[in-house]
C-alpha cells in the first residue's frame, strides 16, 4: 500500500521560511517522479516543483529562486524548502508520486502566509 505523508506546514509571516516533508512508503522515491502541488481556495491545483527519478528539478515560475525540492533516498522522503514566502503562497500543499500510469497523492498540509 502506497502512502505519502506530508508534514511541516503552518502559519508564517511574509518573508519567512518553511520546509515541507513528504515521507513515502510502498514506493521507492528515486524511481518515481516526485512533485509538490498546491491548491488555494477557489483555485485549481497547480504544480509547484517536480523532481524526476534522475534528479532533475523544475519549478513553477512563481516560485523559482525561492523554493527548492530535494530528496533523501535513505529516508525515502522528499522535501520542499520554501523561502521568502509571500501571502500568495498560501494554499494546501500536496505531495505527488507518479510513474508511468500510476499516480499517488498525499493528504495535504496547510501553509498560511500572513502579510
Amino acid at each position: 500500500q502506497v502512502q505519502l505523508v506530508e508534514s511541516g506546514g503552518g502559519l508564517v509571516q511574509a518573508g519567512g521560511s518553511l520546509r515541507l516533508s513528504c515521507a513515502a512508503s510502498g514506493i521507492i522515491i528515486n524511481i518515481y517522479t516526485m512533485g509538490w502541488y498546491r491548491q488555494a481556495p477557489g483555485k485549481q491545483r497547480e504544480l509547484v516543483a517536480v523532481m524526476t527519478g534522475g534528479g532533475s528539478a523544475n519549478y513553477a515560475d512563481s516560485v523559482k529562486g525561492r523554493f527548492t525540492i530535494s530528496r533523501d533516498n535513505a529516508k525515502n522522503t522528499v522535501y520542499l524548502q520554501m523561502n521568502s514566502l509571500k501571502p500568495e503562497d498560501t494554499a494546501v500543499y500536496y505531495c505527488n508520486a507518479r510513474l508511468r500510469g500510476y499516480t499517488f497523492w498525499g493528504q495535504g498540509t496547510q501553509v498560511t502566509v500572513s502579510s
